[in-house]
C-alpha cells in the first residue's frame, strides 16, 4: 500500500461489491414492495432474501475497514464527514435491520421508514465518498 489506510484491492473489491449488492438490492426491494412498482417482481420475498445476504457481507466488509482504513482516517481527518456519515448510517440499518426482523410489530412501520431512509442517505453517502477517493 502506497497510503496509510488506503484499502488493498481485494478489500476495495470486497467492501464495494458487498455494500453496492446491499444498496441495490434494498433499492430493488424498496421500489417493489414500498411503491408497488411491479410488486410481484421486485417486492418479492426472494429479493428480500438477496438482499438480506448482500446485508450479512456489508456488514464483513465494514467490519473489515474498521481496524486500518477507519483509524488511518480518523488520524488524518481526511472525508471524516462523509466517513462518519457512513458509518452512522451504517450502525443505524443494523439496528433497524435487526429490528425488522425481531422487533416487535407494534414498531414495524417506523421502522420500517428509518431503515429506507437510512439506506438510501448512505448509498448517496457511500457513492461520493468512493467517486472523491477515485479522483484523487
Amino acid at each position: 500500500m502506497s497510503r496509510l489506510g488506503k484499502m488493498p484491492s481485494w478489500q476495495r473489491w470486497f467492501v464495494t461489491l458487498g455494500i453496492l449488492s446491499c444498496s441495490l438490492s434494498g433499492s430493488i426491494y424498496l421500489i417493489g414492495h414500498e411503491f408497488q412498482i411491479q410488486r410481484s417482481t421486485l417486492g418479492s420475498h426472494s429479493i428480500l432474501a438477496i438482499h438480506g445476504v448482500a446485508a450479512m457481507l456489508a456488514t464483513l466488509a465494514l467490519g473489515s475497514t474498521l481496524p486500518f482504513h477507519l483509524k488511518s482516517g480518523l488520524k488524518s481527518r481526511r472525508k471524516i464527514v462523509s466517513g462518519l456519515s457512513q458509518l452512522s448510517f451504517l450502525g443505524t440499518l443494523i439496528i433497524t435491520g435487526l429490528l425488522l426482523y425481531y422487533g416487535p410489530a407494534s414498531i414495524r412501520e417506523i421502522v420500517i421508514n428509518i431503515h429506507w431512509i437510512s439506506g438510501l442517505l448512505f448509498f448517496a453517502i457511500f457513492l461520493m465518498h468512493l467517486i472523491n477517493i477515485r479522483n484523487r
